[in-house]
């Protein structure tokens, strides 16, 4: 007993009137149905109905003259067309019939074969599987744009790593192609080995991965700081595949280094200007004491002991003023520059030292004058703090400086050695007042260098490695003057 509901409009494709008038017929009969029947009996014309959609499903005879209703149905689907159909023919063959549903036929059905509950049957399966297939395709769609469009690298790979699918923020982060990143590995782009063993351990041992803070290398070897999250989803026949984001929080985390270095020279400064303040009032004393005891003073052992003192006072009065200097924020006397001749000067204050240690120079401009707007006497004087600490760290006969000037993305320039090196440890502190490894340092130099890149618009990085060396990134914003030769 067949009881239906079904409403839908059909469309018989069939060149033979006679045959549309019996499966029509018997599709009319089918009992509690509201279907709305039409006839197309030319090829051209049911292929222009299905392109634009008019029905809700259809039926085709195999055979269609010169062509058959397999070329109508490929021609649909490739034109868009994605509602139900089912392929109707004379006698059956159990070829066309596999041909049929590897296609894209929802069904295949005898015609002398045909009734009404064979019919029913076969509409309503076909309409429901049609509505699973246009809600997966639609949550397909929406899915895929939020994939496409997401800003964060979104990637699916096997369980060993290798990518499967990759969006283009993937491709724009890490400056492989689709192609390339297709023969590499999710590993292969971790910097730091303990890193790299985190992610494989959470992986395989939890099948998650939570925002994972990690360094990767991109195809051109920068480094990005992101933020990594990954799960094993399972596939249809329960194949494990991997499925993450990684979000780019290089930039997050130069901001967060800036402000923090920033704080710290604050802090560092409003404790010098109270200490100054309060160590000047009695130094001053203590001079004009000395200044009245000279005047009274004639035997010569008590003058040698006043200028003993007069000349420690003004070493700490001395000494007060380079703190100060070091701590507030520089008057600037800003000029449009080219990096090179500035970078050139610097130098040139440094080639002493330079020559006296035997150490290979190496530099690396671009043709085209970089230009920045600094003050450029102080900017000297930061990257002459930089060249002789990077001096001062090689300790063997094959020392290297090299200095590169890059014009884009941005200006900047590197300074790099194959000194020591410096501890992780050491580099988080790298820039605070009065930090120094060295035995008779004041930790004062670079932290009148990173006042003096700030103060000129510029954000200064480090990164180094221990017995290997250092090296200095240091980066200005464009300045859009134009330079003549």
């Amino acid at each position: 007993m067949i009881v239906s509901n079904l409403q839908a409009r059909i469309l018989i494709v069939d060149d033979d009137e006679d045959d549309y008038l019996i499966t029509s017929d018997l599709i009319r009969s089918i009992p509690s149905s509201g279907f709305t029947l039409n006839w197309c009996y030319s090829y051209k014309d049911a292929l222009e109905q299905m392109k634009s959609r008019a029905n809700d499903i259809y039926f085709i005879d195999y055979r269609l003259g010169a062509k058959t209703g397999l070329d109508l149905l490929k021609e649909a689907i490739a034109s868009g067309c994605e509602e139900p159909v089912i392929l109707l023919t004379g006698k059956g063959n159990h070829t066309v019939d596999m041909e049929a549903m590897r296609v894209g036929a929802m069904d295949y059905l005898v015609k002398g074969e045909l009734n009404e509950e064979k019919l029913e049957r076969s509409i309503r399966y076909a309409l429901e599987r049609s509505a699973s297939v246009k809600a997966l395709r639609a949550n397909e769609r929406k899915y895929r744009n939020m994939f496409e469009r997401s800003k964060d690298m979104v990637f699916i790979a096997n369980q060993q790593g290798c990518f499967n699918d990759v969006n283009n923020a993937t491709t724009d982060l890490l400056g492989y192609t689709r192609e390339e990143l297709m023969e590499i590995n999710i590993y292969d782009l971790f910097i730091q080995k303990r890193e790299e063993e985190r992610f494989r351990y959470l992986f395989n041992e939890r099948e998650e991965v939570n925002d994972l803070e990690a360094e990767i290398r991109t195809k051109t070897g920068d480094h990005r700081i992101c933020i990594i999250s990954a799960s094993l989803e399972r596939g249809n026949v329960n194949q494990g595949y991997m499925q993450g984001i990684v979000h780019d929080i290089t930039n997050l985390k130069k901001a967060e280094k800036a402000t923090l270095q920033i704080e710290k020279l604050a802090a560092a400064g409003r404790l010098v200007r109270t200490l100054a303040h309060e160590v000047r009032n009695p130094l001053n004393n203590i001079n004009l004491s000395v200044e009245h005891l000279r005047e009274e003073t004639a035997n010569e052992d008590g003058s040698t002991y006043l200028e003993i003192i007069q000349r420690n006072s003004n070493r700490i009065g001395a000494l007060i003023t380079e703190l100060l200097n070091s701590s507030r924020p520089a008057e600037m006397k800003m000029e449009s520059h080219v990096l090179q001749s500035i970078m050139d000067e610097s130098i040139l204050d440094a080639i002493d030292r330079l020559t006296l240690q035997r150490i290979k120079l190496e530099i690396k401009y671009p043709d085209t004058p970089v230009l920045v707007t600094v003050d450029k006497e102080k900017l000297k004087l930061a990257f002459s703090n930089i060249l002789i600490n990077a001096t001062e760290a090689i300790n063997h006969k094959q020392g290297r400086i090299s200095v590169v000037i890059n014009y884009a993305p941005d200006p900047s320039i590197v300074i790099s050695d194959n000194g020591c090196g410096i501890s992780e440890e050491n580099i988080s502190r790298l820039f605070e007042p009065y930090f120094t490894s060295k035995r008779n340092g004041m930790g004062l130099g670079l932290a009148s260098t990173l006042n003096i890149i700030q103060s000129n618009k510029g954000a200064i990085d480090v990164k180094s490695t221990l017995n290997v060396g250092t090296s200095f990134i240091i980066t200005f914003p464009k300045n859009h003057d134009v330079v003549e030769l």
